[in-house]
């Protein structure tokens, strides 16, 4: 990839400086090696230590030549301002911002383009003048995938789901749901989709209870993997009552089951949990209920993690004793209000400006570090997906 700032061949500069300018336009991993021998001696190398190294081992990090590492994105909005002059919240897509743990980066990642089917997503109405209007996403197959928000006229803004690709560093459309709505369930368990419950343009008991599932297919094409915009949402079994449409609810994605609680927060709650295979529902297990008392998520689908927001504690659940066992407490942690595991870290936001906080659960002690967050946003979702594929670190074809 040519690069625009190198200076004409007719200029001259010392030895030392023409080396390194050699260096950073060759495209050789090792000297006297042919490139896949080359990567078989470098993928023993921590990416985090290639990085720095030269311009050739950090292409080779971020192309699609190597597992690629994970990452941390959020959704946001810019915070709201007090001035008359500010921009209003109202009507915006939410920004997709990708943190790049390598290089420590905040990387702005283009918003869709708007097709006509889509409205643009709200978050004030005056009708809720002390809360925010949702915007529910998941984490499936390594994709994010925007599924429910409300619009300036408090109808559904997702027809279709919104589906992003890190390693394409692409867009995509899924099928249409058969009915949008909004403040419901949503989860994702083994490349499936699962939306229940919620409200579409006005409140009925036929959406109040209805369940919906997608399983998400590859394709090839151009060379890329992108989303099967042919794939349909199926009707499955409908709810026994219509409690999971008060809320915006998270449903978390656990050994092929989807575990969730009517209403958010550490309060009397009910729990659910839905087999996508049997497409059965059953009452969610004491002692897991016990102890959900803030956001909670999986790592891998194996391992429950949540937030005790009263107290600031980390919990992990402990299937076998059906109880929750004490990670870590921090007074940052109280308040918490999203949360996403993956590669062995919990990241938490809460609703104080303390930033993100990342807890490395592997370690022994666990570990507790702060990323700050994008600069003038506020956080609306955390998601830990595969790092993006940047086309300035792209391989060349041969490679």
């Amino acid at each position: 990839m040519a690069n625009p700032t190198y200076p004409s061949r007719a200029t001259t500069y010392p030895a030392s400086k023409r080396r390194r300018l050699s260096d950073d336009d060759h495209h050789s991993l090792l000297p006297g090696l042919p490139d896949h021998i080359a990567q078989l001696c470098i993928s023993l190398i921590p990416q985090s230590a290639l990085y720095s190294v030269c311009r050739s081992w950090r292409r080779l990090i971020y192309s699609a030549s190597i597992p690629p590492f994970r990452s941390l994105y959020t959704l946001s909005l810019p915070k709201a301002t007090t001035g008359c002059g500010g921009e209003s919240r109202d009507n915006q897509m939410p920004r997709l911002s990708s943190f790049d743990p390598i290089s420590s980066k905040w990387i702005t990642i283009d918003s869709p383009p708007l097709p006509p089917f889509l409205h643009r997503l709200s978050l004030r109405h005056p009708s809720f003048i002390s809360r925010n209007l949702p915007v529910q996403s998941v984490s499936v197959s390594g994709n994010l995938v925007l599924l429910a928000g409300t619009s300036g006229d408090l109808i559904p803004a997702l027809p279709h789901p919104l589906v992003f690709n890190p390693l394409s560093n692409a867009w995509s459309y899924g099928p249409p749901l058969s009915t949008p709505r909004r403040w419901c369930a949503v989860g994702a368990s083994r490349g499936t989709v699962v939306v229940a419950s919620g409200i579409g343009s006005h409140y009925t008991q036929t959406v109040a209870r209805s369940v919906e599932k997608w399983v998400l297919r590859k394709i090839e094409s151009s060379h890329r993997k992108r989303i099967d915009p042919d794939g349909v949402w199926e009707e499955m079994r409908s709810l026994r009552d219509s409690k999971l449409c008060r809320e915006a609810i998270d449903a978390v994605g656990w050994r092929g089951k989807l575990c969730m609680v009517n209403v958010k927060g550490d309060c009397a709650k009910q729990g659910f949990v839905y087999d996508v295979d049997s497409d059965e529902w059953v009452a969610m297990a004491e002692g897991m209920l016990g102890g959900w008392k803030g956001p909670a998520t999986s790592m891998d689908e194996e391992t429950i993690y949540v937030v005790d927001e009263s107290r600031g504690v980390l919990k992990r659940y402990n299937h076998d004793r059906d109880d929750w066992s004490e990670i870590m407490e921090d007074k940052r942690l109280k308040g918490a209000e999203y949360i996403a595991a993956g590669g062995g870290k919990v990241c938490v936001a809460c609703e104080k400006d303390v930033g993100i906080l990342v807890v490395d659960v592997m370690a022994t002690p666990p570990r507790l570090w702060v990323v700050e967050t994008p600069a003038g946003h506020e956080i609306l979702a955390l998601h830990i997906l595969p790092r993006m594929c940047s086309p300035e670190f792209q391989l060349p074809e041969t490679v």
